[in-house]
């Protein structure tokens, strides 16, 4: 059924903590050229401490258990990186990690496997050493990628491929996607770049709005075509769950979608997993970045601060931010993305909006549709 807005139905989302990514740490060991931190490889100073980071997660438990996605630059440059994924597990939190896999050897793969660490995400974004050197910025990263990718395989940690996606690898993912199924990964996360941090220098070659919606739809035909092999889940692209709908209403026939009948996934209560469609936009509403000295955000790629956690608790954060209850009242939404029948379950990428625009509420500037309802946000024509 397609979702539209219900007359007198609340245009305030109810914050369900979902998904919490602490940057653990801004250092990298590789000068990759979308990095939305420009992170290099040096030490940054003022970074939360290992009991900071402790009292970080009892404060994150006080809210929610939601997942703990451990992230960086490369939080595997943390010495205490696994101390913390341990504490996290033991206090109920399911933790995963985002690594750009070259430092990962069997040692340390186990090492993350017995601190409880239930999924590594890897980032992959060509399919050939001299591409994804040059991308990474580093010789022989394709090699360590892959090499890393076999040694969390071998110590039983589930595997998920993450790709930023621009108009140098678009076609090339057909590849990637391959060498996702030849690993077994249980994933495969495209991410739709946001051009900011070094990223910014990648603007002449980010997706048109035209190939967006070309590389959404590939996305739900290949998830089609391949069912419960591979789940996909595109990031930094909440209007793939317009097109999800859209495309349900031309087939009405439930499809398999990575394992979410209907490819409804989860919208609301519960417990949702890393295998789980969401709502588009979760800034603020189900998902908050923390820095790596402690800056709250409604994302990574959103700059725009909500709050510090070395000044206030999580909890007052996540509750009280002027931002995040901001981003939670869909009638502030400006543009299109404001009259739009599918705000509720997309919400148009706030992160590029703000890049964009200088204003997180402005329209969604990567996404071709042009909404049914023609008056604006105060219902005047």
């Amino acid at each position: 059924m397609e979702t539209r807005i219900i007359p007198g139905e609340s245009s305030i989302l109810t914050p369900r903590l979902q998904l919490v990514a602490w940057e653990l740490t801004r250092r990298c060991n590789l000068f990759c050229e979308h990095c939305r931190a420009s992170s290099t490889d040096e030490c940054y100073q003022n970074e939360l401490s290992t009991e900071e980071g402790f009292k970080l997660i009892d404060q994150i438990l006080e809210v929610g258990k939601p997942i703990l996605i451990l992230s960086g630059g490369e939080p595997l440059m943390r010495r205490d990186v696994c101390e913390i994924a341990r504490y996290a597990t033991d206090k109920g939190l399911r933790v995963v990690m985002g690594s750009n896999g070259t430092l990962i050897d069997d040692g340390m793969a186990r090492g993350l496997k017995e601190s409880g660490v239930m999924r590594i995400g890897i980032s992959l974004d060509f399919p050939t050493p001299e591409l994804q050197d040059s991308f990474r910025g580093k010789k022989g990263a394709f090699a360590a990628v892959m090499a890393g990718i076999e040694s969390a395989r071998r110590a039983g940690l589930e595997i998920q491929i993450n790709s930023t996606v621009t108009r140098l690898n678009m076609s090339y993912l057909d590849k990637i996607l391959d060498i996702a199924l030849d690993v077994s990964a249980a994933a495969f996360h495209p991410f739709m770049l946001v051009p900011t941090g070094r990223g910014k220098g990648l603007e002449t070659v980010e997706l048109s709005p035209q190939q967006y919606e070309e590389t959404l739809n590939w996305i739900y035909d290949r998830q089609q075509e391949l069912g419960n092999r591979i789940f996909f889940k595109p990031t930094d692209a909440p209007h793939y769950m317009r097109i999800l709908k859209q495309r349900q209403k031309e087939n009405p026939t439930p499809p398999v979608h990575g394992g979410q009948p209907g490819g409804h996934g989860h919208f609301g209560g519960g417990r949702p997993g890393p295998n789980t469609i969401t709502r588009g936009c979760l800034a603020g509403t189900g998902f908050c970045f923390i820095s790596h000295r402690g800056k709250v955000q409604g994302c990574g790629y959103l700059t725009a601060e909500a709050g510090d956690i070395r000044e206030k608790t999580f909890h007052e954060v996540w509750y009280e931010s002027p931002l995040f209850n901001t981003l939670r009242n869909l009638d502030n939404l400006k543009g299109k993305c404001g009259r739009c029948e599918y705000k509720r379950i997309c919400g148009g990428c706030r992160a590029r909006a703000y890049e964009a625009t200088g204003d997180c509420l402005e329209a969604e500037p990567y996404c071709i549709y042009q909404p049914r309802r023609q008056e604006d946000n105060h219902g005047t024509a």
